[in-house]
């Protein structure tokens, strides 16, 4: 029987900060170097969705986490090979009203994901920018979390703000959630205060950050109006670069982690 699938929630409560760029441009990489990738938009203003060009490809993640659908019906075929998305709906939104006082709502994704586990090797949520019912739910759901954080000063309080929220996870939903790593976004090396926030995360995290920094740039904010990955709108970029390399990394990573 094939092995189940690794579940990642890709997490940041700062929005702006290069998760969903981080998210989407992973599940290309990781989709184009063989791996059967699944990405599961969990954000209401529908980031990812849009970024791999997936509006109104059909039923979307409110259709099961909210409404109790199957998950199955709900995965759109990308026309990358290799990667499927489940998209996001603006009704999401509501989500956390419309689940007040449901029993065991913050394993509504959890167990939607379950009857697909065996069909994919990375399954990759792109949480809200926040904390939030959807965030717990990726959080409840994941193995392990990817924190995105932009190089400046204030990414570091909300570092902090988050690591006590995987924590409480962990103690109360999750045991088995871990840090996967941490990556470093919009990164200036001409600026002191990019290299100091650096270190500084490299100081309290030296396993988890990567290596890769991912540079600012604006082929990275163009490309979603494209409906298209950095790997595709620029390939020649030095931010194609660095997601290539961020994909080696994350894999040897995952083949580390057997």
């Amino acid at each position: 029987m094939r092995a189940m699938g690794t579940v990642f929630a890709v997490a940041n409560q700062k929005g702006g900060v290069g998760k969903t760029t981080t998210c989407v441009n992973l599940a290309v990489y990781l989709a184009s170097s063989g791996r059967r990738v699944l990405l599961v938009d969990l954000d209401p203003q529908c980031n990812a969705t849009s970024s791999l060009d997936m509006r109104g490809a059909g039923r979307s993640i409110y259709d099961s986490v909210v409404s109790g659908g199957s998950l199955e019906g709900c995965v759109a075929l990308s026309r990358r090979m290799g990667l499927d998305v489940v998209p996001s709906d603006s009704a999401l939104a509501a989500a956390e009203v419309e689940l007040a006082g449901e029993p065991g709502r913050e394993y509504r994704l959890r167990d939607a994901l379950a009857p697909l586990s065996e069909r994919y090797e990375v399954i990759l949520l792109d949480c809200p920018p926040s904390l939030g019912l959807m965030t717990v739910n990726a959080l409840a759901a994941a193995s392990a979390v990817v924190v995105p954080i932009q190089c400046e000063y204030l990414a570091l309080e909300g570092l902090s703000q988050l690591m006590g929220t995987i924590g409480m996870v962990r103690s109360v939903l999750n045991p088995s959630l871990g840090l996967f790593g941490i990556v470093m976004t919009m990164f200036d090396g001409r600026t002191r205060l990019a290299r100091q926030v650096v270190d500084e995360v490299r100081r309290h995290y030296p396993r988890e950050l990567f290596c890769t920094l991912i540079p600012r740039s604006v082929y990275l904010s163009e490309a979603p109006s494209y409906g298209q990955s950095i790997f595709e709108y620029h390939p020649a970029s030095k931010a194609a670069r660095a997601y290539q390399m961020l994909g080696e990394e994350f894999i040897r990573r995952l083949d580390d982690r057997g």
